[in-house]
């Protein structure tokens, strides 16, 4: 997700129904890529085995601005979301679905960002024992909760757009590399799942960090690949199927 994505979107040829979504959707996906300055700057957590969110924990230093940019791209995907379903007409189910599907990424994503962990679990182990013990703020469990209805609504999102680009003769970009995309995020979400359950039971952390990064990377892909697709003015013969 870049910058061209964003220009892109904004081009006068954009259909203008879905102008407006596409690029609320474009910046929405820029400002979840917000974490990837931890190459840059050093946050003094290692991104191959600790959590994405642990960068947004309260114990650390740079968790308030993490936490906004989580904040600003939950609110922006929500609000692209929301102006896709009132405006993407005529649409079929898939379409309808994966709408809300990233309405409900963007509505969980926001509330995730104002429920951040209290300390890092994975890089120090007195805050897993807390943890464990069950010595840490609620925020700790809500946080996981938010977490997982936000991956949900991305893949619901990810997959039913990307059946309906198919199904319905649209977004052709989409419907040639989406199906890659969503076989690869499928992917590195059981690998993401296994992490967590192996860290849980004390296994170690199984690249968690690198798999986590992986999954909402290419979330983020994939919503600038959709932004640039529906930003775009394309021949319409879905319409006639649409309602299938």
């Amino acid at each position: 997700m870049s910058l061209p994505v964003v220009c892109a979107v904004m081009s006068p040829s954009s259909p203008r129904g879905l102008r407006p979504a596409a690029v609320l959707l474009a910046l929405g996906a820029l400002a979840y890529t917000a974490w990837v300055i931890e190459v840059v700057v050093s946050t003094g957590l290692d991104p191959i085995r600790t959590y994405v969110s642990e960068l947004a924990a309260q114990s650390e230093p740079l968790g308030g601005l993490f936490r906004t940019t989580d904040l600003a791209a939950g609110l922006l995907v929500l609000a692209g979301a929301v102006w896709g379903l009132l405006r993407d007409r005529p649409r079929g189910r898939w379409t309808t679905a994966g709408w809300a599907g990233l309405a409900l990424f963007g509505a969980a994503t926001a509330v995730d960002s104002r429920l951040p962990l209290s300390c890092t679990p994975t890089a120090d182990p007195e805050c897993a024992a807390r943890e464990t013990a069950g010595l840490v703020p609620a925020t700790h469990a809500a946080h996981a909760v938010s977490s997982s209805v936000a991956v949900c609504g991305a893949l619901i999102g990810i997959v039913a757009l990307t059946v309906a680009a198919r199904r319905y003769g649209r977004w052709p970009l989409l419907a040639r590399v989406g199906p890659w995309l969503v076989a690869a995020e499928l992917g590195v979400t059981v690998w993401t799942l296994a992490s967590v359950a192996a860290f849980q039971a004390g296994k170690g952390t199984w690249l968690l960090g690198l798999g986590q990064r992986s999954q909402v990377l290419l979330i983020a892909v994939w919503l600038g690949l959709f932004a640039y697709e529906a930003g775009r003015r394309v021949p319409r013969p879905y319409e006639a199927r649409a309602r299938g």
